[in-house]
């Protein structure tokens, strides 16, 4: 089969001919039909000292279940999180970290909405939005962000802001039915009651500084940053950071809920998830690129 790999930090990425993998206890073997690209696995990519296997979001057929498994079979359509060799023809994902794709549903949108927006789903939990009140998204045009400001509306936000970059991804955020959209660079406009921040680093401070008194951000970026402690006390404001793979791995039933969630509202027409573009597997390179020039609106997907 073929799978992507790099050698060195940076890459460049290429393809390998690698014997198929067989799946272990409790493990399914899935041929991939879509595969999911994220921040974080580009930034490793970039930063890490030694290769790492990229892996990432999976869906599609399981061609062979490992031992112990109880929930899948040969044939099923699933997505899933894969921690090996995901950019792959073939991939492995537990079978805790899978979930079944419906019948009528393609595995580019399975790819787009479901590890997303999982993911966006956890965030406003975490930022505990009531009905009427306001919330403003980072990175409002990424594969989270889209869905994010989708579900806040669905959740009852008063008023929903995007922040991007540009101005093609602020008219991207406004088709998405916004009550408003800024720049990073220009005025946040008026304060918030949550901020979903997945863009860390020094736009930290200003996500802060966007916060009505007693709101609440929520950090969810791979890109880090600092936060001054005085910075919370003025306006007696609240940090808390988020991880998917926490929900994943503590509250399954929580991950579970969220995913018929996600799909009861895609078939509702309430939630549009949008697909940046689909890369061939030798495209990675391309695909990567797409994600660190912040050019993608929605997800970035790898078709095998």
């Amino acid at each position: 089969m073929r799978r992507v790999r790099y050698e060195s930090a940076g890459g460049p990425l290429f393809l390998e001919e690698v014997p198929v993998p067989e799946p272990g206890p409790g493990e399914l073997l899935v041929r991939c039909a879509a595969v999911g690209l994220t921040l974080p696995m580009v930034r490793k990519v970039a930063e890490a000292a030694e290769p790492v296997p990229l892996g990432g979001e999976v869906a599609g057929e399981v061609v062979a279940a490992g031992p112990g498994v109880s929930r899948f079979r040969t044939g099923d359509r699933v997505t899933g999180l894969c921690f090996g060799h995901g950019y792959a023809d073939f991939a492995v994902v537990h079978e805790a970290m899978a979930s079944p794709v419906p019948d009528d549903a393609g595995f580019t949108t399975a790819i787009a909405l479901v590890r997303s927006g999982l993911v966006a789903c956890g965030v406003l939990e975490a930022a505990r939005l009531a009905p009427g009140e306001s919330v403003l998204v980072t990175a409002a045009a990424s594969g989270v962000g889209h869905l994010a400001v989708q579900l806040a509306r669905v959740r009852g936000a008063g008023r929903v802001v995007g922040a991007v970059s540009g101005a093609a991804k602020a008219d991207f955020v406004r088709s998405l039915g916004v009550d408003d959209c800024v720049r990073y660079d220009d005025g946040w406009g008026e304060p918030v009651d949550c901020v979903l921040d997945a863009v860390g680093g020094e736009l930290l401070t200003p996500a802060l500084a966007a916060l009505a008194p007693h709101g609440r951000l929520v950090a969810y970026s791979s890109g880090g940053g600092t936060i001054r402690a005085y910075d919370l006390l003025v306006g007696a404001k609240s940090v808390t950071g988020f991880q998917m793979a926490l929900i994943a791995r503590e509250r399954p039933e929580l991950y579970e809920r969220w995913r018929r969630e996600l799909w009861r509202l895609h078939a509702e027409g309430a939630l549009r998830p949008a697909v940046h573009g689909e890369f061939a597997l030798a495209e990675a390179e391309a695909a990567h690129r797409a994600i660190t020039t912040r050019a993608n609106l929605g997800k970035v997907v790898l078709c095998p």
